[in-house]
């Protein structure tokens, strides 16, 4: 959370770009959702194994604690994985986390992959869908790439928008 994709300071700013670009400016309680959302990554071994996967329920523990029930739920179902567990569709969160990666210049996003370790895990928990043969800019693109298209078919048709990257 100090040097990794999700540090604790640059990746709350590039889900609040998302989540302005796909749903307009959070308020004050969606904002804190998204400061806090991934703090349960502190700690965590991993990002995408058994502690890493738990990483929602801290941030949800304290949204419900500070603003209710709702934006518990909106911190808790941002993870697809937690989703899906419980049969409920991701929260809007989920989607604004997922296009952030638009907002990440690709040098820094790798620097910090690197200095956590976490581009490792990302690379072979993926190697079946990209493989491990290209460099870490290619699969960059790549994941940036199906990230967008994730976010836009799942986003609704509600708010018309034309991603831009920046």
């Amino acid at each position: 959370m100090i040097f990794g994709v999700h540090q604790f300071l640059w990746h709350p700013y590039t889900v609040y770009r998302a989540w302005k670009s796909l749903y307009g400016r959070p308020n004050w309680r969606e904002f804190i959702c998204i400061i806090i959302h991934d703090w349960g990554y502190w700690n965590s071994p991993n990002m995408d194994g058994p502690e890493g996967r738990r990483h929602p329920e801290t941030g949800a523990r304290i949204a419900r604690w500070l603003l209710g029930q709702e934006y518990g739920d909106l911190v808790l179902y941002h993870s697809r994985h937690y989703a899906r567990q419980l049969g409920i569709p991701p929260s809007k969160l989920c989607w604004a986390d997922k296009l952030s990666v638009i907002y990440e210049p690709k040098w820094f996003y790798l620097l910090r992959a690197k200095l956590s370790g976490e581009i490792h895990e990302y690379r072979i928990n993926g190697k079946h869908e990209f493989g491990l043969d290209r460099s870490h800019s290619e699969w960059f693109d790549w994941l940036q790439g199906e990230l967008v298209k994730l976010a836009e078919a799942k986003r609704g048709d509600a708010i018309p928008y034309q991603f831009e990257r920046g």
